[in-house]
């Protein structure tokens, strides 16, 4: 990934994003457990703000099909290059982890395999699976991929009835040439819209991003466009540079901001919106299983 070709300067992280590290002897516990089962989290490879107050209460999310995508998306710290085979045994490791954290919902995404006929979404079912044996109470949450808008791999993942079904748009459509080349944001909305018709009975949601260029107006209309798929469940986070390569943060949204996006939302008829700088889009999951806060 090239560095951003321009000159301006980096803004300086305004004081309700700085995050402090909590003394907690789970996190080392949680970390521990991530390394000795040989699992990826996206709290690690994204390297997520909010890793160390997660990983401290015993929550992580899985992030399975290896830590190599097919994608280069520029606001994202997974890497891409040569990719893995996918490891039969993953799904089972997965739901030991989960089972060793004792998760009451466990939260399921991937880095994006192009290269795979379905895209990875046969992975999924299995790890479905594999969680459901081994804590049969649980909620489980999984976060796709587009699967290049293939129907028959969302189906895949669906009839496995995952308890919320997650893809994130993640900016607005204006920027995805910029940001998400390999992506198509249209093609996004009809996975939601899809799922929706095929399995009424399992929330939708859905997360982006700000900071990335984005005006308010386009925010909005992302929340209209969300709105009109029947989306259950809207995240709405700051973005942060995860590297010096990766693009520099154009603006940093107040809290303000972000309370008034969630009230924008929930009054275009959004049922759930989870809207703050600190906010990912499997950070306090277990807040919407079912659709309903706790």
């Amino acid at each position: 990934m090239s560095s951003p070709k321009n000159s301006e300067k980096p803004l300086r992280i305004p004081p309700w994003l700085r995050v402090k590290l909590p003394q907690n002897k789970n996190f080392t516990c949680t970390s521990g457990l991530i390394r000795d089962l040989g699992l990826n989290t996206v709290c690690q490879s994204a390297k997520c703000p909010n890793t160390w107050e997660c990983f401290g209460k015993k929550v992580a999310t899985f992030l399975i099909m290896g830590g190599i995508c097919t994608r280069n998306c520029r606001f994202c710290n997974i890497i891409s290059g040569d990719l893995e085979p996918l490891d039969p045994t993953e799904p089972k490791r997965v739901a030991e982890a989960a089972k060793r954290l004792e998760l009451r919902h466990v939260v399921v995404t991937s880095v994006t395999r192009d290269d795979l006929p379905d895209g990875g979404a046969g992975h999924f079912a299995t790890t479905i699976r594999a969680i459901r044996e081994e804590l049969p109470k649980a909620t489980v949450e999984v976060l796709i991929p587009d699967f290049q808008g293939d129907e028959a791999a969302l189906r895949t993942v669906l009839d496995e009835r995952p308890d919320i079904m997650n893809h994130n748009v993640e900016t607005v459509p204006r920027l995805y040439d910029a940001i998400r080349p390999q992506a198509d944001y249209r093609q996004s909305l009809e996975l939601l819209k899809r799922s929706k018709a095929i399995a009424p009975g399992i929330p939708t949601k859905s997360g982006l991003m700000v900071g990335l260029g984005e005006r308010d107006s386009e925010v909005m209309a992302v929340l209209d466009d969300l709105a009109a798929v029947e989306c259950d469940i809207v995240t709405v986070g700051q973005y942060m540079q995860p590297t010096k390569d990766h693009p520099l943060v154009k603006r940093y949204v107040p809290p303000a901001g972000f309370d008034e996006f969630g009230a924008a939302g929930r009054a275009k008829g959004i049922p759930h919106m989870f809207s703050a700088p600190l906010v990912r889009s499997s950070y306090n999951a277990s807040k919407f299983v079912g659709g309903k806060e706790d």
